[in-house]
């Protein structure tokens, strides 16, 4: 009788107590700028993911502008802070070393998304195959101009992995042809957005037989009224396949452009789900358990053939 009295309290008593506190975790995604709206997307895709766990809280916190050095000290301020996991787009692979050595050193998990650091301390990376995507912005411009020509491109940050990479891949698909990179190409637009719609004009204005330019990443279109506004300045070369724009990402405003027909072309990358996946992977290092060293999230091929469609998707 006395184990049954006993058994009935420990049963209530368990009753009565809360279940055990789930473990919570604030994870940080670093954007290289936080005026990129590219980024934006990461940052949704992050606390849509955050909010689906239950247990984890987003923080979205990088510099205003592309600013290397910026954004290393936030990353110090997150250790400061002991955050519980680092989500970071690496603006200057050489320089994130040290800050990302600082966090695995305070025991914090450290992966890259976007933008990686290959030779630093991160556990994982999230992102594009942008050699594949420079490959693809290539074969999108082959597709459209298989006679050749002259054509530059636009990069952002000239110490960013992600971009060379891009770059590289977009020599790789046209070497052969008959297209013809001109001196000076790539120019570095630091992700500014205005400055990249200026070296566009600059390039063209240097080299008036300049056939095509690819801006490795969506830059000049997330100005679109600037953008809009060099283009009509070409839009009877593009009309008569004198002149081709293929550009890196698909945003809405991207997709709309094209639409329009102020691009031949566009390649774009999945941010969102670099965002979401981002969460997943930090979680799982929490709790130390394995992950795959690359994570691809894709990319998508947009002409004025499926424009349409992909807008539906947005």
């Amino acid at each position: 009788m006395k184990r049954l009295i006993l058994a009935a309290a420990a049963a209530a008593l368990t009753l009565a107590m809360p279940a055990a506190a789930q473990q919570n975790y604030r994870f940080a995604i670093v954007p290289k700028a936080m005026n990129n709206p590219y980024f934006d997307l990461s940052r949704d895709g992050c606390m849509k993911r955050a909010k689906e766990l239950g247990n984890i809280e987003c923080i979205y916190k990088g510099p205003v502008e592309h600013e290397p050095a910026s954004q290393a000290q936030i990353i110090q301020d997150l250790i400061s802070q002991n955050v519980d996991g680092i989500a970071i787009s690496v603006a200057d692979a050489a320089a994130a070393v040290r800050v990302i050595k600082s966090a695995r050193d305070a025991g914090i998990p450290v992966i890259t998304f976007d933008a990686d650091a290959p030779n630093s301390a991160r556990q994982a990376h999230v992102g594009t195959d942008n050699r594949a995507m420079g490959r693809a912005l290539g074969e999108e411009l082959l597709k459209i101009r298989p006679e050749g020509g002259k054509y530059a491109m636009i990069s952002g940050g000239p110490a960013a992995a992600n971009l060379k990479e891009r770059v590289e891949g977009v020599r790789d698909a046209l070497k052969g042809s008959k297209w013809i990179e001109i001196s000076g190409s790539p120019t570095y637009s630091n992700d500014d957005l205005a400055l990249s719609v200026q070296q566009m004009q600059d390039l063209k204005t240097a080299n008036p037989d300049l056939a095509a330019i690819i801006p490795v990443g969506g830059w000049p279109m997330f100005v679109p009224e600037a953008y809009k506004s060099f283009v009509n300045k070409y839009k009877s070369e593009m009309d008569q396949g004198k002149f081709a724009l293929v550009v890196a990402d698909t945003l809405d405003v991207q997709l709309q452009l094209l639409r329009d027909g102020y691009a031949n072309a566009l390649v774009g990358q999945r941010p969102y789900e670099m965002g979401e996946k981002a969460m997943d992977i930090l979680l799982k290092l929490k709790k130390g358990e394995k992950v795959d060293d690359i994570v691809y999230a894709g990319i998508d091929r947009v002409t004025k053939e499926n424009v349409d469609e992909m807008l539906k998707k947005k």
